[in-house]
């Protein structure tokens, strides 16, 4: 834990002092322009990649990124409950899908989970498994699992579909949807687009 008092103290002593009126301001409530469906892996932080400053970004994060399909039953549904929140409450005008390279999540998809996390992230997984048929897992997964972040980005988008008051801001022109897949290894952020991935400049 004293690491992360250190750095709560210094955000105290050199951050606080000249973001003070921001947070004030943000005490009184929120009013992010876009909602980020993001990874949980600890080296892709959407903050960081967008530059974006406290209050602009409402995320999500959970393991791959990935959105069910709209399933409004008796289960817990924690990245629902936030897009419902998000959508209908704050009312953003942008939802962004954001993967990333080495995604474990996609990785224990295609391979299979690690021993140790086997409880939860298969059948997590199990949400994006159609993007590996009908080509099933590849021989190479390693050169392959590009292919398939990408690929759970664009049955994410679809699934965003699946909620109605998600479809019904987009086909009303209030709201659009984002994919997007972020190289660690080269700090490259690109679209996702049916022609494939596209850098930003």
């Amino acid at each position: 834990m004293d690491k992360l008092f250190d750095g709560y103290r210094r955000f105290r002593d050199e951050v606080w002092p000249a973001e003070r009126d921001r947070y004030e301001a943000l005490s009184k409530g929120q009013s992010p322009h876009t909602l980020v469906v993001a990874c949980s892996d600890s080296r892709v932080d959407p903050q960081t990649i967008f530059g974006a400053a406290p209050g602009e970004l409402f995320v999500v994060r959970n393991v791959a990124a990935l959105v069910p399909p709209y399933e409004p039953d008796a289960g817990y549904h924690g990245t629902s409950a936030a897009l419902e929140f998000g959508v209908r409450v704050l009312k953003v005008a942008k939802v962004v899908v954001l993967a990333h390279a080495q995604c474990g999540g996609v990785r224990a998809m295609v391979e299979g989970a690690p021993p140790e996390a086997r409880d939860f992230v298969p059948k997590w997984m199990e949400i994006a498994e159609s993007v590996l048929w009908p080509d099933g897992a590849p021989n190479e997964p390693e050169a392959h699992l590009c292919h398939f972040e990408t690929e759970v980005v664009t049955l994410t988008l679809r699934n965003l579909m699946t909620y109605p008051w998600i479809r019904q801001r987009v086909e009303d022109g209030d709201l659009t949807l984002h994919g997007l897949r972020f190289d660690i290894h080269t700090g490259v952020l690109s679209r996702v687009t049916e022609a494939g991935l596209v850098p930003v400049s």
